[in-house]
């Protein structure tokens, strides 16, 4: 059967999702990668794969783009929320992924709101490689780290425009520090319910806008004391909103949409591929 997908995208940032709902996983490291290859298949920082789940309207697998699996993508579970929302013709519901169950909404606006489950500030959670305050790191610059099913480092910084974001951002994200690599963050406070945010994705590079990372971004400044619960997160693509009590789960609110459907070629895929 040939694989089909919807490609979206969250102010920019891209993702590709798979509808593998009554069929078994199509979906390996293998093909992610020759799926997310920008030159020779469709491309996208991240994909997501809709499977069958006893208590949740589907279960969210997640790949990046050179075909390593992670556990959390805000832009494309909202984007799957977005998908499953129009079929069933509910403004609510709930997905799980490997955070556990994530609660989504679709505000007055259009735009989804979902629940990332609460961050983690063991230093064998982000994870990072020695016991250490995840609060203030031994790096120049003095960032902090979280994660929110991965790792996030953020640097804060006082003028975004000097900071060269392709010449930092891989030495950060490959320091011996994180055994699993990290997201990097330049953060700058416009006031303490706005940030500029630029990403460095682990694994991927410069990215337009990315959710967790968001998240991420304003939880460490929240614990920096720099931030308010509801923080506006305007990204090189676009802008989203984060919330946290400072305790339960971290909330992202965003625009999602569709750019279009396809069905994958069957010279991308390995022979004999079984599709969804």
């Amino acid at each position: 059967m040939p694989l089909s997908f919807h490609k979206m995208h969250a102010n920019g940032d891209d993702f590709v999702i798979v509808d593998a709902r009554n069929a078994a996983n199509p979906i390996t490291g293998d093909i992610a990668r020759r799926l997310g290859d920008r030159s020779h298949g469709i491309g996208f920082n991240q994909l997501a794969v809709l499977l069958d789940c006893d208590d949740a309207q589907a279960r969210l697998l997640f790949w990046n783009a050179d075909g390593s699996p992670l556990d959390v993508c805000g832009s494309a579970t909202r984007g799957a929320a977005d998908r499953l929302m129009h079929e069933a013709n509910t403004t609510s519901l709930t997905l799980r992924s490997n955070r556990g169950l994530l609660t989504c909404e679709r505000t007055a606006s259009g735009a989804i709101a979902i629940s990332m489950g609460a961050p983690l500030f063991g230093w064998s959670d982000v994870p990072l490689a020695d016991a250490m305050d995840t609060a203030v790191l031994p790096l120049a610059g003095g960032p902090s780290a979280c994660s929110m099913g991965n790792p996030h480092c953020s640097f804060f910084v006082d003028d975004l425009a000097a900071i060269d974001l392709a010449a930092i951002g891989p030495g950060i994200e490959t320091h011996p520090l994180f055994p699993n690599r990290t997201n990097v963050h330049f953060v700058q406070v416009i006031d303490r319910a706005h940030i500029r945010l630029r990403i460095w994705e682990r694994w991927g590079g410069i990215a337009l806008g990315s959710g967790s990372c968001s998240c991420g971004a304003v939880v460490n400044g929240i614990r920096r004391g720099l931030l308010d619960p509801c923080v506006e997160v305007e990204c090189d693509g676009g802008t989203v909103t984060v919330q946290w009590d400072g305790e339960g789960p971290v909330f992202l609110t965003g625009t999602v949409a569709l750019s279009y459907s396809g069905v994958v070629a069957d010279g991308l895929l390995p022979a004999g591929f079984v599709g969804s």
